[in-house]
């Protein structure tokens, strides 16, 4: 690890919006520079589960309706919102967890709802069938690689990268051998390569078109990058950012990340609600662009 994380603010970290409501987790940036964030339901009042910043502005995404659930079984409306990702193609997919406060899912509560930015309307929604969500999954994330693979993914398309949230170690597997489906289990978990020790836990990994990667440090309030030469550095480390959690690398230049305070939740500090907000979307430059795998 190059550079030590002490007390002094590493790098340079811009402001992009503040959040005076419910708290977020997932943000992304479209091709043309339009931000939309998502707020998942673990408690605080969420008027809408995916929003557009506008202006300044917190606007309802595609709309209001699609934000106004009947229930956790919804196929038409957002339950529960835990990821927002623009593809390749400039799309918006939204990964609606189907589970508010963690509660069991229903049928028709997850999915994967995809919302063309050119009309602003939903165009697709993919539900998952119970035996890939289960009552007791809660979805995370998804990536996207439009050439046929599948994964969050390195620059070159080969590998997919991954770690556990409480973990000091990360992985990658070959993307190849996880979208085939005639390729078994275990010849699978045969290319998964122990990537070795990233630092502290993790609650975010994105890569550049550079082939560099970012990984957020919670315990360190910072933003880690692994360069080509392997080595680690410290990208930005800096008191604000309370729990970095998801970074989005835009076309203009910027990685944008969500620090939304997740530890001092009244679950992980015996019942006491230690958050103060506003909560924040910041951004640094890196000068290089998303991955975009056509």
């Amino acid at each position: 690890m190059n550079g030590p994380i002490g007390g002094e603010p590493v790098g340079e970290l811009e402001l992009a919006h503040t959040f005076t409501g419910p708290m977020p987790t997932g943000v992304t940036v479209s091709h043309t520079g339009r931000v939309f964030v998502n707020f998942p339901k673990w408690g605080d009042e969420v008027p809408a589960t995916v929003v557009e910043l506008r202006g300044g502005r917190e606007v309802p995404f595609p709309d209001q309706p699609w934000n106004s659930t009947s229930g956790n079984a919804d196929t038409e409306a957002f339950v529960s919102v835990q990821s927002v990702v623009v593809d390749p193609a400039d799309r918006l997919w939204v990964l609606d967890t189907g589970s508010p406060m963690f509660q069991p899912t229903e049928p028709g509560g997850p999915k994967l709802v995809r919302v063309d930015l050119d009309t602003d309307t939903v165009a697709q929604v993919i539900t998952f069938p119970t035996d890939v969500a289960l009552t007791t999954t809660y979805l995370n994330d998804v990536p996207f690689d439009l050439r046929g693979g599948d994964g969050a993914i390195s620059a070159d398309g080969t590998r997919l990268y991954y770690c556990p949230l409480a973990s000091r170690r990360w992985y990658s597997v070959a993307t190849d051998a996880l979208a085939d489906r005639t390729v078994a289990e275990a010849e699978v978990a045969a290319t998964v390569v122990d990537e070795g020790d990233k630092g502290g836990g993790s609650d975010g990994l994105e890569t550049d078109d550079a082939g560099r990667f970012y990984l957020t440090s919670y315990e360190h309030n910072a933003v880690l990058r692994r360069r080509l030469d392997g080595e680690f550095e410290t990208l930005v480390h800096d008191p604000r950012l309370l729990w970095p959690d998801t970074m989005s690398v835009a076309g203009d230049g910027y990685l944008y990340v969500t620090a939304n305070q997740l530890h001092r939740q009244p679950t992980y500090q015996r019942g006491q609600d230690l958050r103060r907000r506003p909560y924040a979307l910041f951004r640094t430059r890196i000068d290089a662009g998303p991955v975009r795998l056509r």
